[in-house]
């Protein structure tokens, strides 16, 4: 049975030790390792995304079932790598220059890999030049940049200028989020998307992949 409901169960109850066991009994089983992740993992993160749109979650839900989601996932790592598995796209990920916070930016990064995608996070205070360096290292489908304060912002736009006179702007998508943004904004500054919330983010960067590769 692909569908595992113990491990469903414990991300969508936010509770790490339970993900975990729940892993390794179907490793030990002979699961598929892609198919915990398609068809329990995956579809917890996504209902856990419901779950704080439709207001019965709030952001200390959203943050245990995220750890819970690692910690699964950190023994199917290797054997992902191992398969050559691929994720369901690749995103690098930072607050941009200035900014310190990272709980908006740590919450986006949990709910995309919940999604299946690979994140690189650079982590706060990024400059733009290291989101180019990130670029073409990764070869990334989306850069998802996040700012919390008003005052960062339009390092945003400084990044995305950067990108485009580094000529990369053509191979990426451009998520940009945080509380004091709007899609006024994101269109201002040249961004291809803007995620009110976490659960908008992947549904965003998930439209974004399938897009790109119909273009191709």
């Amino acid at each position: 049975m692909a569908f595992v409901e113990k491990l469903y169960d414990a991300i969508v109850d936010g509770s790490e030790a339970e993900a975990l066991e729940a892993v390794r009994e179907e490793l030990r089983a002979g699961t598929d390792p892609m198919l915990l992740i398609t068809d329990s993992m995956i579809p917890a993160m996504d209902d856990v995304g419901q779950l704080y749109q439709e207001e019965q979650y709030f952001v200390p839900e959203l943050i245990l079932a995220g750890r819970a989601m690692k910690a699964a996932m950190e023994p199917l790592r290797p054997l992902l790598a191992f398969s050559g598995a691929k994720p369901a796209g690749v995103i690098v990920a930072g607050a941009v220059k200035g900014d310190l916070h990272d709980i908006g930016k740590n919450l986006v990064i949990t709910m995309l890999e919940g999604a299946g995608f690979k994140v690189i996070d650079l982590g706060t205070d990024v400059k733009p030049e290291k989101f180019v360096a990130a670029i073409r290292e990764h070869n990334p489908q989306i850069v998802c940049m996040t700012a919390l304060l008003t005052v960062t912002m339009m390092a945003m736009k400084t990044t995305i200028m950067a990108i485009e006179a580094a000529g990369l702007r053509g191979l990426v998508k451009i998520l940009v989020g945080g509380a004091p943004l709007n899609v006024r904004f994101a269109n201002e500054i040249g961004a291809d998307g803007y995620g009110e919330t976490s659960t908008d983010a992947v549904a965003l960067a998930r439209h974004m992949v399938v897009s790109s590769q119909h273009a191709n």
